[in-house]
């Protein structure tokens, strides 16, 4: 017959040491799972930092590229047309091309000039000679420098046919017809 207060003695002084071997080593544990948890924490959060600056300095180059073929465009595309199909005399129609800010297209190269004839209609341009007879100036002041343009026998006003009209011609890239200011036309603003 076994004394179970005995037992009860060798089973506590058996678990005693066990427990107390296995509390530092369970404590050990608990803080290597920890560190872990940490260093896990710490590298995915390294590693998202990474991602982000990477895509952070790629859109930055992608945003200063855009920029700077947006600032090319504009560069290219300096001026803009707008054509009215409604007639108007050239006064009317410079007024309303003022209003918009802009005013009458003044040609200032050839390719301008097969631009305007490629749109296949005719239309007042900011060009007269309101102010002094034979002397053809544009809207903005500046004074007619090449006749290359005017139709056969243009201009043929003698005082009477003071502004100009762009008529649309396949043969020569568009000519240049002077006739009386009062005549209602469609016209075109640049801007």
């Amino acid at each position: 017959v076994i004394d179970c207060s005995l037992c009860y003695r060798m089973a506590s002084s058996t678990r005693a040491p066990k427990s107390r071997s296995k509390r530092p080593s369970g404590v050990a544990a608990v803080c290597l799972g920890l560190l872990c948890v940490l260093l896990l924490a710490g590298i995915i959060g390294l590693s998202v930092y990474y991602k982000l600056q990477t895509s952070s300095n790629t859109l930055t180059i992608e945003r200063d590229q855009l920029q700077k073929e947006r600032d090319d465009l504009m560069r290219k595309i300096s001026n803009w047309y707008l054509l009215f199909t409604v007639k108007k005399s050239w006064e009317e129609s410079r007024q309303d091309c003022l209003e918009r800010g802009a005013d009458l297209v003044i040609v200032n190269s050839d390719e301008e000039q097969g631009f305007l004839n490629n749109l296949n209609k005719g239309f007042w341009i900011g060009l007269n000679d309101s102010v002094t007879e034979g002397t053809w100036k544009w809207v903005d002041g500046t004074p007619l420098n090449t006749t290359r343009y005017w139709g056969s026998g243009q201009p043929n006003g003698g005082g009477v046919e003071n502004c100009v009209l762009f008529l649309h011609s396949s043969s020569d890239q568009g000519k240049w017809h002077d006739y009386p200011c009062s005549d209602v036309r469609s016209w075109i603003c640049e801007k």
